[in-house]
């Protein structure tokens, strides 16, 4: 909380859970709070726990909003921006966009900072991934990534926050696992289908 302004303090001590909406719409787009909303979730779920859906669903919009102002963005014309943001990573990105698309977005959504996470959104909309790609590879990133820290404070209560802070890799490379497994079934099942025909 000490890392908010003090009127967006003051927003979270009134809105509840409106306010993961507000801070990760402005955290995906034009300001940086790493993981201040990852925390909140949390913290609201120890208190609330029959609202985390709730707060899962907020924190997930709010992203997701974010995420695609800055999408637009760039779609009409962000390609000095992206390379400032990416800096000497972007063409590494811009690969990486071009050969993943939906990874390209899902797995930057789910890892915690100092890891980037704005230069693959910016590049999405400069290499022109489809809309219904970008915005299913970010409900999928981010919303596990808010689901499972639900889950966590609904076990774990307290602990849970101690336990995210501290094992934030390992955390990742569940989520990532996860995906990883949800993307390669699809692909078995659809994808292999699609090239053959």
């Amino acid at each position: 909380m000490e890392r908010l302004p003090l009127w967006l303090r003051t927003l979270v001590g009134s809105l509840g859970g409106l306010s993961l909406f507000i801070i990760g719409f402005f955290d995906s787009s034009v300001l940086s709070f790493p993981f201040v909303n990852d925390l909140l979730l949390v913290r609201f779920t120890i208190h609330e726990p029959r609202l985390m859906p709730y707060y899962v669903l907020m924190a997930t919009l709010g992203s997701l909003a974010g995420c695609f102002w800055l999408y637009f963005i760039a779609k009409k014309g962000g390609e000095a921006m992206y390379r400032r943001s990416a800096g000497g990573r972007a063409e590494r990105i811009h690969g990486w966009v071009q050969r993943y698309k939906f990874l390209s977005v899902a797995v930057p959504a789910i890892l915690p900072p100092p890891l980037p996470f704005k230069p693959f959104v910016l590049a999405a909309g400069v290499f022109q991934v489809p809309m219904d790609t970008f915005a299913l590879a970010l409900v999928v990133g981010r919303g596990l990534r808010y689901s499972i820290e639900g889950f966590l404070a609904m076990r774990y209560g307290e602990q849970a926050t101690r336990y995210f802070v501290e094992n934030k890799l390992e955390f990742t490379l569940i989520v990532i696992l996860t995906i990883g497994i949800s993307y390669g079934a699809w692909w078995w099942l659809f994808g292999r289908k699609n090239n053959k025909t």
